[in-house]
């Protein structure tokens, strides 16, 4: 068994470049795979318990939302924040609402039942979306929306799911003001949860002192725990918690943060298989031919009716063109949550047959195949695309496990940069800037006092935190409005 998961996991890697050669979401190649070795492929895998995928699924998405939240920048988030957040959050309701209602008007499933499916379908993927925001260059304002969009809605459609299944199992129960309240509760709470674990966090890691990075990573794990875990406790909601906390942490100064960064990147990578390829295996594509109808109904709901609405009114207040409204109605890719969340009627007695399931397992193929692979050549028809920055094959790191207001950072020389044509002797860098290497025509290279900075270059600086603007002002031309990338 042991060797099988290896295998599959090796094979889920490399079928990643694949589909991202072809602008296929990487999820569709993991989905598959899971598929084929399931009991209705080659059977090598037998799993059926929807149980035991929600609780696993839920702990990988801990670790998949914190760093999601973790990778979210300050400074893009606020440009953003706006649209995104509110996408993120009332959009996610006017999907819910709209794909719920015309799910009870068409299919005549009961209302209850109905937003239910709705709900867990109001999400889009960030996994797919940024990979397709990063295959084709997009306007920055344009790509962050979605991007930042995609990584903060989950924690409501969890929110919408699981409120309306704790409705129908007790219809005859509270009422819908408590369940009101209690959304509240969840949300806020949840949001204050997150802020006090990465003060938490903070603070353990400035204080842990330890020679052995090990250790360091480990706490790194700990820290998205201790939030999903200390907002549970007190009936918060769990994701949201985790997200903000992630949002928080990785937007605070702390020891070894950059290592702690990259493991959590890494960890978070290894989630996004595991979990794609346990619900492929989870699914049972011989059930599709009983609920295709129904499923591609929806689905049409969902991408042409549902998701129009939700972006519209969501951007209503904001200035967005026709062209970028359009993409932004397009780039509602879904992915592992509302699969997951479909596991949840069946784990909560809600779906004995696994017909819900089924349907949104069909659904969300439909909308990678349909948007995720379309998102590239929709961006250039709408004419929403920018030119691509080509990326250094090499990178430099600063790894410490003390704090320090020093860092070091890439800096790409592009057209117009005023340092063009310079020695390096000659740019009157401060004293406490060193241009540590150079990346030139995928070469890395060691400079020297006499070696001139030509275009293209990227160059690794070893600069003060509080100086790097004003360095990568002095090195590229002055209209270059473009932020240092940490390396």
């Amino acid at each position: 068994m042991y060797l099988l998961l290896s295998l599959l996991v090796i094979a889920a890697i490399f079928s990643a470049r694949v589909s991202s050669k072809f602008g296929m979401p990487m999820l569709i190649a993991f989905l598959g795979i899971g598929m084929i070795v399931g009991s209705d492929g080659l059977a090598l895998i037998e799993f059926n318990n929807a149980e035991l995928a929600r609780r696993v699924g839920d702990l990988l998405l801990i670790f998949i939302i914190f760093d999601g939240g973790f990778q979210t920048k300050r400074a893009i988030f606020k440009s953003v924040k706006g649209p995104a957040l509110t996408l993120a959050t009332f959009g996610v309701i006017v999907t819910a609402a709209v794909l719920g209602g015309m799910i009870h008007l068409i299919t005549k499933l009961d209302l209850l039942t109905s937003m239910m499916i709705g709900s867990i379908l109001s999400s889009t993927d960030a996994a797919a979306v940024i990979m397709a925001t990063r295959q084709t260059p997009i306007r920055r304002n344009l790509a962050t929306t979605l991007d930042v969009e995609s990584a903060a809605n989950d924690p409501m459609a969890i929110l919408l799911t699981t409120t309306f299944i704790a409705a129908i199992k007790g219809q005859d129960g509270s009422g819908w003001l408590p369940l009101t309240l209690g959304l509240i509760w969840s949300f806020v709470a949840g949001v204050g949860i997150g802020w006090v674990t990465c003060k938490i966090g903070r603070f353990l890691f400035d204080r842990l002192e330890s020679e052995n990075r090990g250790h360091y990573f480990v706490l790194g794990i700990t820290v998205p725990l201790l939030a999903y875990g200390g907002a549970e406790a007190i009936n918060a909601n769990g994701i949201i918690a985790v997200f903000f906390g992630g949002y928080w942490f990785g937007n605070t100064d702390f020891t070894f943060k950059r290592g702690v960064g990259h493991f959590l990147d890494g960890v978070a990578s290894f989630s996004n298989v595991a979990l794609f390829l346990m619900l492929g295996v989870l699914a049972n594509p011989s059930g599709f031919s009983g609920i295709w109808p129904q499923a591609v109904l929806i689905s049409v709901l969902m991408i042409l009716v549902a998701r129009p609405v939700a972006v519209l009114l969501s951007t209503a207040f904001f200035k967005f063109d026709w062209r970028e409204r359009s993409f932004l109605i397009w780039g509602g890719i879904k992915g592992a949550v509302p699969i997951v969340l479909a596991t949840y009627p069946a784990a909560n007695g809600l779906d004995p047959d696994g017909h819900v399931f089924s349907i949104v397992f069909f659904a969300v193929l439909m909308t990678c195949l349909l948007q995720g692979t379309t998102m590239g050549p929709m961006a250039k028809l709408l004419k929403l695309t920018v030119p691509l920055k080509k990326k250094a094959p090499y990178t430099v790191e600063l790894y410490a496990t003390k704090r320090c207001d020093t860092d070091l950072f890439e800096v790409h020389i592009d057209e117009g940069a005023v340092s063009i044509g310079k020695l390096i002797k000659d740019l009157q860098l401060p004293s406490n800037v060193l241009i540590s290497s150079i990346v030139r025509e995928d070469k890395i290279m060691a400079p020297r006092g006499d070696t001139m900075i030509e275009l293209g270059d990227v160059l690794f600086l070893l600069s003060p935190v509080k100086s790097i603007e004003e360095v990568t002002a002095q090195l590229t031309s002055p209209d270059d409005d473009e932020d240092p990338v940490p390396a």
